[in-house]
């Protein structure tokens, strides 16, 4: 074994301070924050074109999943708990680094050796949010390694890890890198949560070894019933990059690899928590550099995971497959926020990156339109057939009548020649929005999301959802975008209204959600006073005006607008004076 110590310098150097600039990197913008560990951890977010969530702290601790909190990769916690699950959640390496005869231990972004190098560490964002850089520099080894958080629709998530040599001489290093506390798929939010030690007696890693793929399953979906449940789906971790590496399961060897042993590959790993960690060696001549990558994803069905060993088998080239995917989402992406009117060019690149910024959060928020002013005819008719199945049966040949798609001035008129309230209502209040989701992250636990892009078979999914205010906030910004969708946005706030102003507490594409009420938890109510809220609708109506003026007018006194459908009823006049503070029954 060989001897292994850290530094022969000082344990104790002076921080530089921190700063903030735009760089380049691979051919990207990116907003550089450089000397990063001298200021406290601050919470971000990945975004991507898809349905990914990611959500990382700035000293490399992370959670990430697809859609909602239920499918997630790493667990999901609120941020206070993900800032302090550096050293066992995510990303992890090990680097036994040999340079001059000499073996020293680094751990890049870990604070288990804090103080015993002179490190630099950066991060990098993009400027379009979806890829985020963690850079770690040590001066005493003559070495940079780098960290890489991307998206992909195809693969999930992407890791890229690269180590260059900026020393003078050649360098050898023995190398462990991967993730660790990965999830397996079909462990809901709470459960792990709540259970968190029976959800690791429930979970099996294997390794299907003629490809490295690994599998992240239950041994059985946990439940308290006399009755089978077999689990069905599977995350999964795989790698390109590194020539046959030792491939270890679990997190339970890292001691061994730190006094220099040599690992045992691991292919099935029963009741611990799943990881998928790369051990190998390489080595670098003055100014090289290697990267390899670790790609994960979750939810995998049988006939995914075939398709994905058959790739892996079949000799393409795994690198360029990943990097072509997520820089077909980062434009994806910008396509996305270019239709909401979110690029800018200015001589303050900040301020156009910040824009950029501003109206990205704002469509995932609000959602888009999915073809501009063009109304898709088979999801309006799946609106409506959701939304009042009386109406739809009433004007079923009407709406097969339509063509496949038709820009909306001209499908209004046609919806208005029908004649019916009902149907002028609902398709006044129709608006084909793609790409929004529930508000939620875990800064804030009571907000659980949902991410809802595309179908299984690629194509958009057009609906949208928010809390109240959220989404009017949002969809006040749009409106400059399209204006002509203003009136829609008016409908839809007027329709899920109620008579007293209390407005229900989510608004959904087929109606609205009132919460139950739960008298132990404190965060839960029934909706919001709509007093503080009037400013939207106030908001809408002035856009429209600046647009069509005159054309909300005509609306005034036609019965083309509803009243919400609320869980309480109002009590009689008298009973208001005797109590003013008990106003409603619930019902």
């Amino acid at each position: 074994m060989t001897d292994t110590f850290v530094s022969d310098h000082p344990l104790t150097f002076s921080a530089p301070g921190v700063e903030g600039s735009i760089v380049d990197l691979d051919g990207e913008r990116f907003f550089r924050v450089s000397n990063l560990d001298a200021m406290p951890p601050f919470f971000m977010s990945v975004v991507s074109d898809s349905d990914h969530w990611l959500f990382v702290s700035s000293n490399g601790a992370l959670t990430a999943g697809r859609r909602d909190p239920d499918h997630a990769l790493f667990p999901y916690h609120a941020d206070d708990r993900i800032h302090d699950s550096l050293e066992h959640t995510g990303g992890k390496t090990v680097l036994r680094v040999t340079r001059d005869g000499a073996t020293r231990l680094w751990e890049p972004f870990s604070e288990r050796y804090q103080g015993l190098y002179r490190i630099t560490r950066n991060l990098f964002k993009s400027i379009h949010g979806d890829r985020v850089v963690f850079e770690e520099r040590n001066e005493d080894l003559g070495l940079t390694f780098r960290v890489s958080w991307m998206n992909s629709h195809r693969f999930g998530f992407v890791r890229r890890s690269e180590l260059v040599n900026d020393g003078p001489g050649r360098v050898e290093a023995g190398l462990l890198d991967g993730i660790q506390n990965v999830l397996p798929a079909g462990l809901g939010w709470r459960f792990q949560l709540e259970f968190s030690t029976l959800c690791d007696g429930y979970k099996r890693t294997e390794l299907l070894e003629d490809t490295g793929l690994a599998l992240f399953r239950l041994s059985s979906v946990p439940a308290d019933k006399p009755e089978p449940s077999e689990a069905l789906r599977v995350n999964t971790a795989w790698s390109t990059g590194l020539a046959e590496p030792v491939r270890l399961l679990s997190s339970t060897q890292l001691a061994a690899f730190r006094r220099g042993e040599a690992l045992a590959g691991e292919t099935d790993v029963p009741g611990r928590r799943g990881a998928y960690l790369l051990n190998t060696s390489v080595a670098l001549e003055p100014g090289a550099s290697q990267d390899w990558f670790v790609v994960a994803d979750v939810a995998l069905d049988a006939v995914a995971v075939v398709a994905l060993q058959g790739l892996l088998k079949s000799g393409a080239d795994l690198r360029a497959l990943i990097l072509e995917d997520v820089a077909r989402g980062t434009r994806d992406l910008i396509r996305r926020v270019a239709s909401a009117d979110g690029l800018q060019a200015s001589a303050d690149e900040r301020s156009a990156c910040r824009h950029f910024s501003n109206t990205l959060f704002n469509i995932m928020r609000g959602g888009l339109p999915g073809r501009g002013y063009l109304i898709p005819r088979d999801d309006f008719q799946s609106y409506l057939e959701k939304s009042n199945r009386e109406v739809t049966q009433r004007h079923r040949a009407f709406l097969q009548g339509l063509p496949e798609s038709l820009e909306r001035s001209t499908w209004l008129a046609s919806v208005l020649a029908q004649g019916d309230p009902d149907l002028e209502r609902l398709a006044r209040e129709y608006l084909p929005l793609t790409f929004s989701r529930r508000h939620g992250d875990p800064s804030r636990p009571w907000n659980i999301f949902s991410i809802q892009v595309r179908h299984a078979d690629g194509s958009q999914i057009y609906n949208y959802q928010g809390n109240w205010r959220d989404i009017f906030q949002n969809w006040e910004a749009l409106a400059f975008s399209y204006p002509s969708f203003a009136e829609s946005m008016i409908f839809k706030f007027a329709d899920a209204s109620t008579a007293d102003g209390h407005n229900p507490y989510r608004v959904l594409r087929e109606g609205f959600e009132w919460e139950t009420i739960d008298p132990h938890d404190p965060w839960s109510f029934i909706g919001y006073w709509g007093d503080h809220q009037i400013i939207y609708l106030l908001k809408l109506l002035e856009a429209s005006e600046r647009t069509y003026p005159g054309a909300l007018g005509s609306l005034l006194e036609r019965r083309v607008f509803s009243y919400a459908d609320v869980p309480y009823r109002i009590k009689p006049y008298g009973d208001l004076l005797a109590d003013p503070h008990r106003t409603i029954v619930f019902d």
